[in-house]
């Protein structure tokens, strides 16, 4: 059992809605090979891309799993990524579908939700949607040189961490990434957002076991200090979830989410298959 202060931790309540989708006049949008097209998948609701689901091979772009979660206020908007972790819970506070429950699996530009088939068949664009937050100040009490980013108290309980022989937090993850396939998003602080793969490589994609990833999948991103910033550091770990889908744009890809990181190798990360948060949390595909 990894000691956490999670009973001091508080549990605060923030309010969004399900986000409609957007285009611009002009919504053509090149690849890395310079063709265009009209790429979707953000926003709204997405029916059949769930947590468990290929990160790869989607006919859209980014694509969100789930109820996708904003507020029209940036202030309040800034607060729900800031203080939302991956394992909340979230609440259906209008429409058909109120008292339903989900789960929160990511943030892109907005807060991601897995909600139960029959729920998402309910839900409708501008449903309220209130988030349990918890996790924000989370701290693993034996491990000072980890920091929490976006793992709540409760995906942590139930992720399978543990002390190695030589005192390094053991994380299971599916595959390692190297710090070179990172893209956009490095501009971004670890607690607001992801930071994309970038896959215009297919090879390089297939030479590091990556090409297959799914969607709720942790990874561990190596050589990287995601503490205060995103930056390339030999001996940081980045323990990352793969949380939208695949991109057609130049320096994007799959987007992977912070979880824990560390700068001085204090986390060894554990190749396990089962390390998704949809059988971890029994959510998305695989809880079904």
């Amino acid at each position: 059992m990894i000691r956490t202060n999670a009973p001091d931790l508080v549990v605060m309540a923030v309010t969004g809605f399900i986000s409609p989708p957007t285009l611009d006049r002009s919504p053509y949008r090149p690849n890395t090979e310079g063709h265009s097209a009209v790429h979707i998948g953000m926003a709204g609701i997405v029916y059949n891309a769930r947590v468990g689901d290929p990160a790869y091979g989607w006919e859209g772009d980014h694509v969100e799993p789930g109820a996708s979660i904003a507020h029209p206020d940036s202030a309040v908007d800034h607060a729900m990524h800031y203080l939302t972790c991956v394992g909340n819970e979230a609440v259906v506070t209008s429409g058909l579908a109120r008292g339903a429950r989900g789960i929160v699996t990511g943030e892109h530009a907005r807060l991601l939700v897995d909600f139960a088939p029959d729920v998402l068949e309910q839900l409708c664009v501008g449903d309220q949607i209130l988030i349990k937050t918890h996790g924000r100040g989370m701290r693993l009490l034996d491990f000072p040189g980890v920091l929490v980013k976006k793992a709540g108290p409760n995906l942590i309980e139930k992720w399978g961490m543990r002390q190695g022989p030589d005192g390094r937090l053991q994380v299971p993850v599916v595959a390692t990434i190297p710090a070179h396939i990172m893209g956009s998003g490095a501009e971004l602080t670890p607690e607001f957002v992801d930071q994309d793969l970038m896959t215009g490589d297919r090879a390089a994609l297939a030479e590091h076991g990556i090409d297959d990833l799914k969607l709720g999948d942790l990874v561990a991103v190596m050589d990287t200090d995601h503490r205060y910033g995103r930056g390339y550091k030999p001996g940081g770990v980045t323990i990352g979830l793969i949380m939208h889908g695949d991109s057609a744009w130049n320096g994007h890809g799959p987007g992977c989410q912070d979880m824990l990181v560390c700068a001085n190798g204090e986390i060894e990360p554990v190749i396990e298959a089962g390390a998704n948060i949809g059988e971890i949390l029994e959510i998305g595909r695989l809880g079904d």
